[in-house]
């Protein structure tokens, strides 16, 4: 199959933030009320907002939208009532493979429990030390100095795919060649579609832009298993990688790669960029975390709980069932709008309220339960390497006044399109 013609990352980025991006309302406003007079409410709240589902195919499903953090909380750590099979029919389709958002089950625990410790803290650490930061400084931030301002969405998109390929096993020294394949990536989010006219050629362009990124995976695959695999990138690990005598072959470990790469760096630019709108709007707090860097790990978590990049997550019922007298049957979508259970007042104090020093609680802006993102900590690694480096580099940062303010924004994939600075 030939090379998919769009591989312009800036253009295939806002690409997908647009299809994603839903109505203009204030959605927090509307997430209370529901809250308040419609917890359960039967229908598909965000295809009424515009924002394509990645729950397959089949429009006659009965959908069911939850919005309280108890009720969204009982479904995400459920994976026996409440399955994910279905995502294979939907995004699942453009990776055909191994792809653990679509597996259920001991199916899922067993490739879990196989790929889970490259990705623990023990190993990402050793990826801060050896490469994430230097990466993030020396190639990115100190040629920036200088100029005394920048638009730091741009760093953002383009700092996360140099370090998540390099962690990955791509070679380094092609940086042209990885932007596009960064590109091919993102293009598979946009294969899901609410526009039917628009739905056919996205879902083409999604299927051809996997399979050229499948072909390239295989064959760093290939090239680290002829090499030994002795590395400590991530296919050579997987290679090594071994569960009660299972393992994994090339077309499961490329599959399996490439099921990552569109939300690898995608999450991690819109995360480090609201987590950074959100300290600009507040300097007291960025000024805190400056000077106690204790603080930014809690800075991004309470940022993942205020503003989540994944707005909501689906689920399907296995069996019937009821949720507050609200019955489910079997097969219903239970969509759960992760954005409204992290701003529950009945679950968090000040819930609209960004806090640092809030009492620690679990939100959903990773998953939560079995599914929860099995590379999060490599997202926040990312993210916390960031921020310290801007605080260190970048005296007394603060908001462009000669530019937009930025805003959060989309009903999914949320997060600002540009954010403005200047420093000393």
């Amino acid at each position: 199959m030939s090379a998919p013609t769009d591989d312009n990352l800036e253009q295939v980025f806002a690409n997908v933030a647009s299809n994603y991006r839903g109505s203009d309302i204030d959605l927090h406003a509307v997430y209370r009320e529901m809250r308040e007079k419609s917890p359960v409410l039967e229908g598909n709240f965000m295809a009424s907002m515009g924002v394509p589902s990645i729950a397959g195919l089949d429009p006659n499903r009965p959908t069911f939208t939850l919005f309280k953090y108890d009720d969204v909380m009982a479904v995400m750590r459920d994976a026996t009532n409440f399955t994910s099979g279905f995502i294979a029919e939907g995004l699942g389709s453009f990776f055909d493979g191994l792809i653990l958002t679509a597996m259920d089950g001991e199916a899922h625990k067993s490739i879990r429990n196989l790929l889970q410790p490259v990705f623990m803290p023990e190993t990402v650490n050793r990826w801060k030390e050896t490469k994430i930061d230097r990466v993030i400084r020396e190639e990115y931030l100190t040629p920036m100095v200088e100029s005394k301002a920048a638009d730091l969405m741009e760093f953002a998109l383009h700092f996360p795919i140099r370090v998540i390929y390099s962690l990955i096993g791509f070679p380094e020294d092609r940086p042209e060649e990885i932007e596009k394949y960064a590109a091919w990536a993102l293009a598979i989010l946009a294969g899901p579609q609410v526009d039917p006219q628009k739905a056919a050629a996205a879902r083409g362009a999604a299927m051809e832009a996997a399979q050229a990124l499948y072909d390239v995976v295989k064959v760093v695959v290939e090239e680290r298993r002829a090499e030994g695999a002795t590395g400590d990138d991530l296919i050579c690990r997987l290679i090594r990688a071994e569960h009660e005598g299972r393992s994994l072959d090339d077309h499961e470990i490329a599959t399996f790669v490439r099921s990552l790469l569109p939300a690898a760096s995608e999450t991690t630019t819109r995360t480090f960029g609201t987590l950074m709108t959100l300290l600009l709007q507040n300097p007291a707090v960025l000024e805190r975390v400056r000077n106690d860097r204790s603080l930014v790990s809690k800075a991004i978590d309470e940022a993942v709980r205020y503003e989540p990049v994944a707005t909501f997550k689906v689920r399907q019922a296995a069996r019937d069932t009821e949720i507050r007298g609200v019955a489910i049957p079997k097969g219903a979508m239970v969509s759960c709008i992760v954005t409204s259970a992290n701003r529950d007042e009945d679950a968090f104090d000040k819930a609209d309220v960004f806090d640092i020093d809030r009492r620690a609680r679990p939100s959903f802006g990773f998953g939560f339960g079995p599914h929860m993102c099995i590379g999060q900590f490599v997202a926040k690694t990312e993210i916390q390497c960031a921020l310290n480096a801007i605080l260190d580099l970048m005296p007394n940062i603060r908001l462009d006044p000669a530019k937009p303010a930025p805003e959060i924004v989309g009903a999914q994939l949320r997060g600002p399109h540009q954010v403005h600075v200047i420093w000393d």
